[in-house]
């Protein structure tokens, strides 16, 4: 494998790139907005980005990011951009209310240059407390759960690390369509339950250290995973092919001569795109 740099962008975590934009977030719902002809020209170089929003309802409720995508279905006719999906992770770590397996889902607008988001809907795993999903005689580190999205088939992937075992464990639900669920009084929009009983496929591989950005490509999940110059977590990429199950490669990004934590991944025109936490931005060659 090899990686080109091609820009350097803002810090942040994960991100996602349709319509010839990439938008790459913080951890507070800060997101700022870059053209692809703008990165690919930087020559590897710091890159403006074109525009810089703020999450709808963020003083409420601000995702994590540290999963990003796009997904295929559009709220209303006449967007130019599907729905957007953000996973809230450990941002209330410290609460009593974790908000752990939660993905909040955005229409994005824009209007002569300028973005903007909505809040339309919130998707919670509802089993996060049981041993399905947690251990029990320890505590998680990461309880959170990240997510992945096969738009093609209309499939959610929630999964997360499971200490007990030592293992991750995969769940695979049906995308809730964005009319779907029960009104949620304090967010104001509608809220879906996924529960043990919606649980369309479910597996368990490799143990995943300290998840970061995912995205999936042509049926697998591609896992960021560890952190900054951390050799018992060191920064790498897990690829996971959900038909059989398995980790099919595992990528060390030390090896390759890369310590920085690894946060942004996704394919735009079949190209993989990378972006480490202080937001130094390559392409990939697998």
């Amino acid at each position: 494998m090899k990686l080109n740099k091609i820009a350097v962008i803002e810090s942040g975590q994960d991100g996602a790139i349709f319509n010839d934009y990439l938008f790459r977030f913080d951890h507070k719902g800060t997101c700022h907005v870059y053209a692809m002809a703008d990165i690919k020209a930087s020559g590897g170089e710091k890159c403006t980005p074109q525009d810089t929003f703020v999450l709808d309802k963020a003083e409420i409720i601000a995702p994590h990011s540290n999963c990003v995508m796009f997904g295929s279905e559009f709220h209303s006719p006449g967007d130019k951009y599907p729905l957007l999906y953000t996973n809230v992770y450990n941002n209330y770590a410290q609460s009593k209310n974790k908000h752990c397996g939660m993905t909040m889902v955005y229409r994005i607008l824009e209007k002569d240059g300028k973005f903007s988001s909505s809040l339309v809907q919130i998707i919670e795993v509802d089993f996060t407390s049981t041993p399905l999903w947690s251990s029990q005689n320890l505590e998680d580190k990461r309880p959170y759960g990240n997510f992945a999205l096969d738009i093609q088939k209309g499939i959610y992937y929630a999964f997360t690390m499971h200490d007990e075992s030592l293992a991750t464990k995969y769940f695979a639900f049906d995308l809730p369509k964005v009319n779907e669920g029960v009104t949620d009084e304090i967010h104001g929009v509608k809220k879906v339950s996924l529960s043990k009983e919606t649980i369309k496929d479910k597996f368990e591989d490799e143990y995943h250290h300290f998840m970061q950005g995912a995205v999936f490509h042509k049926g697998k999940i591609y896992s960021l995973e560890g952190f900054t110059d951390n050799e018992a977590n060191p920064p790498a990429m897990r690829i996971i092919d959900v038909a059989s199950g398995k980790q099919t490669s595992y990528v060390s990004f030390v090896s390759l001569g890369y310590s920085i934590e690894p946060e942004l991944i996704d394919f735009w025109n079949d190209v993989c795109y990378y972006a480490d936490f202080e937001g130094n931005m390559y392409t990939i060659e697998f």
